[in-house]
């Protein structure tokens, strides 16, 4: 089972004793509401009890709403989530925003609007050309000068290189400044190491523009099978020989699909997306009132098809994200509760940016 936290697998509530007893006057205001909706609505009878024991029941029910209320204002205001021991911080609204980072990755994917958060990663990842996704990359790379960061390391699909050097030309000349960066054009079957023990490897998804996802990959070392019945000393002094004494390994830690129908899942080339131990993948749309053939012709997934294909996902966690901005935070619960239970074990929802009953 993931080890995963979110709005949907809610750590327990730490609330300040200061805090309980000192609410303030919004929570005081709903709590006296609560109150007198219910004394209202309450008929008090019972033997012997009257109205004094009516009331202790009125306010009863009011204080556990009030709990009730806290706890859910607290997970609508947290910020992130937490996967497979991956903090994952990021906003992603289908249509208007999408950039996720991993902080201790050092890597963010696609940059929706040039959310702050995004600003310290020195890698990113591009999935395509949409303005959702790719239109804060001036401001990204510009405020990363602005704060004597290092030229970042940008990553696109090859077709779009030169259109996204044309466009960050055109800003160098309206805006008189360098904006320095290291454009990498990263295709399909090629491997780029971002530091000793991490590489990236895209992989194909299907949007309605040309689009592709990414899967970063831990690099550990192993000795090599024909040596593992010898010494230590025997091992130590093939080593200073010169000979190669162990196999390199990549295990898929985090893959990030962005934009894409189902088909990506289908690919028996994407196999390490659906094995990395976090999925990053999007779900556009999550109810009856738009059908599968609608999201597959507007580049999209939805809920159902995740549903299906349910026995192809080996991820230890699966975050969703990209939910059309149709639906309340309360929606993206609501379909996720209706997830086979081996998926909703692991799955968390990406839901920064929703409103909610609570906000």
């Amino acid at each position: 089972m993931a080890t995963t936290t979110s709005l949907f697998s809610v750590a327990p509530l730490r609330l300040t004793h200061r805090r309980l007893l000192s609410p303030t006057p919004g929570a005081a205001s709903r709590f006296r509401t609560l109150a007198s909706k219910k004394a209202a609505a309450s008929t008090v009878s019972g033997p012997g009890g009257g109205a004094g024991s009516g009331l202790l029941s009125v306010l009863d029910r009011a204080l556990t709403d009030e709990e009730e209320y806290r706890r859910a204002r607290a997970q609508v205001q947290r910020k992130g989530v937490e996967a497979e021991g991956y903090a994952v911080e990021g906003i992603s609204v289908g249509g208007h925003e999408t950039c996720v980072t991993v902080p201790s990755l050092n890597v963010a994917f696609d940059i929706g609007r040039g959310p702050l958060f995004a600003v310290r990663q020195d890698h990113l990842f591009i999935t395509h050309a949409h303005l959702d996704h790719i239109g804060g990359l001036p401001m990204y790379i510009a405020t990363r000068g602005l704060y004597n960061l290092k030229p970042p390391t940008v990553f696109v699909p090859p077709c779009i290189r030169d259109d996204v050097e044309e466009m960050l030309q055109i800003h160098r000349r309206m805006s008189r400044i360098d904006l320095e960066v290291e454009l990498v054009a990263l295709d399909l079957g090629e491997t780029y190491e971002i530091r000793n023990d991490l590489v990236a490897r895209p992989f194909q998804t299907h949007h309605t523009v040309p689009s592709q996802g990414y899967v970063i990959y831990s690099v550990r070392r192993k000795l090599k099978k024909q040596y593992a019945h010898l010494k230590g000393s025997q091992i130590v002094k093939l080593k200073q020989s010169g000979s190669e004494i162990t196999d390199t390994i990549l295990y898929p830690e985090v893959a990030f699909t962005g934009d894409t129908t189902s088909d990506f899942i289908l690919d028996p080339r994407n196999a390490d997306a659906l094995r990395a131990k976090v999925l990053i993948t999007e779900a556009t749309f999550l109810d009856d009132q738009v059908d599968v053939d609608h999201a597959r012709e507007h580049g999209h997934m939805h809920l159902s098809e995740i549903m299906e294909h349910s026995q192809w996902f080996r991820n230890e966690a699966i975050i969703l994200t990209h939910f059309s901005n149709r639906y309340s935070l309360e929606d993206i619960r609501k379909a996720v509760s209706r997830l086979q239970p081996k998926l909703i074990s692991k799955v968390v929802a990406l839901t920064e940016g929703f409103k909610s009953e609570y906000s």
